[in-house]
């Protein structure tokens, strides 16, 4: 038991308080380094010898702590209207797989529509109606990841106490450690007023916001330099990446991080704060550097990387055609390659899944995280820059998507067992074919 105590008070304890006393600062000096030190870490480092690490940390983000009046305005506005295309536009009522306390979730499917919406009335409020200027996300960022960052701290404190005395189902649970529950979540589902909270974070928030960024971003370099062919590439990429997102959103809805991770700080504070300023890192510091690229490498790089974002989609779904036909099907014109996986839900039932080894899923066990790396290093590589800080996102969602696979893994081991042994044998690859 006391061999146990050092790892349980590692993962439980140590490894949440250590994330969230890095992650937030880290945020701030990621854009400071970007807009005010010409995306040099060297410049930064130097701040730090000449200043202290964390007298020059205060100086950059105690202005932007509480957010500006501005940035609340904006934030307001986005979540409401948001919230408000989550509701009123039509779509059909999807079911996620049954929790593991028998609960089975629903969702509106109207991702494609709600982007839509959005994409439109950011042009027409920035550009028809003059209500606002289209580069305002990028000249309110600073204040918008301060407000973002605060509000997500107690947003997720919220939903601690929420989970903890007024759950929305079954599926809620604690660790037995508040600082763990609160990082982790309480609730595998919460909804308030209706809302799915999981999906509005990750969805309708994050995921959004995204696109509304690097388009406010490319819009800021029109401006200052005019839009060179790097930042047209880069950002076409990314929304063609969140377009693909929304047609697959119903998906992403049955996935294990949707599954099997609760709403707390790790997914919803990610989703809020992290998503908009470290996924659009690359572009924001392409606003400053408007480099042009040959006509060759533009459009090499943008069909290089297309081609990634439809292959991963495509892989995405010939996994999912797969289960709806329950095999009953040809995939690459041959019939698919199957281990029909046993395991019982926590109330004793007894089901069976279908686990693909053919096709896509027969290259790798991740196959579909190959292309999702290779889609953003094509729309990080036209910075064309020897500082490291727009190849920052594409070092972390490497890291992210190696730790993904891991934990998936390790889920899929214990809920299926022997047949994930058998899966493992057919498919021996975890991501790379022939090296890892």
């Amino acid at each position: 038991m006391n061999k146990q105590m050092p790892s349980k008070w590692l993962r439980k304890i140590i490894a949440p308080i250590l994330l969230f006393t890095i992650c937030p600062p880290l945020v701030i000096l990621v854009w400071y380094t970007n807009v005010s030190l010409n995306g040099s870490i060297e410049q930064l480092c130097a701040l730090f010898a000449k200043g202290g690490i964390f007298s020059t940390i205060y100086g950059i983000w105690s202005p932007l702590f509480f957010g500006t009046a501005e940035a609340w305005k904006i934030l307001a506005v986005f979540t409401a209207v948001e919230l408000f295309l989550m509701k009123i536009l039509p779509g059909r009522k999807v079911e996620a797989p049954a929790t593991p306390k028998g609960n089975i979730p629903v969702y509106k499917a109207n991702g494609v529509s709600a982007f839509t919406c959005t994409m439109v009335l950011f042009y027409l409020g920035s550009v028809q109606f003059k209500l606002f200027a289209p580069g305002i996300i990028y000249d309110n960022f600073g204040g918008l990841l301060g407000a973002l960052n605060f509000f997500s701290l107690l947003f997720c404190l919220f939903l601690y106490f929420k989970g903890r005395y007024k759950p929305s189902s079954a599926d809620a649970a604690t660790s037995g450690h508040p600082i763990f529950d609160y990082f982790w979540g309480m609730e595998l589902y919460p909804r308030i007023f209706g809302w799915d909270v999981k999906m509005f974070t990750n969805c309708r928030f994050g995921m959004m916001g995204w696109g509304l960024i690097v388009i406010s971003f490319a819009a800021k370099q029109t401006q200052l330099y005019g839009l060179s062919n790097s930042m047209l590439v880069a950002v076409t990429l990314q929304l063609f990446y969140i377009a693909k997102f929304f047609w697959w959103e119903t998906g992403y809805l049955r996935s294990m991080e949707i599954m099997y991770d609760r709403a707390g700080l790790f997914i919803c504070w990610g989703s809020m704060v992290w998503l908009p300023a470290i996924y659009t890192s690359p572009t924001l510091y392409l606003v400053n550097h408007p480099n042009n690229l040959t006509s060759f490498a533009a459009i090499s790089i943008f069909l290089t990387g297309t081609g990634c974002i439809f292959i991963n989609y495509l892989a995405d779904r010939q996994r999912q055609y797969v289960r709806t036909k329950n095999g009953e099907c040809t995939i690459w014109k041959k019939k698919p390659n199957l281990i029909f996986a046993n395991y019982k839900t926590e109330w004793g039932e007894e089901k069976q899944t279908l686990l693909l080894a053919s096709g896509f899923w027969g290259i790798s066990r991740h196959f579909h995280y190959l292309p999702e790396m290779l889609g953003a290093l094509c729309w990080s590589i036209p910075a064309l820059s020897s500082h490291y800080i727009p190849y920052f996102y594409l070092t972390f969602l490497f890291l992210l998507l190696i730790d993904r696979s891991y934990r998936q893994e390790k889920r899929c081991k214990l809920k299926y067992g022997k047949d994930w042994d058998k899966y493992c044998e057919r498919v021996p690859f975890r991501l790379i074919p022939f090296v890892y």
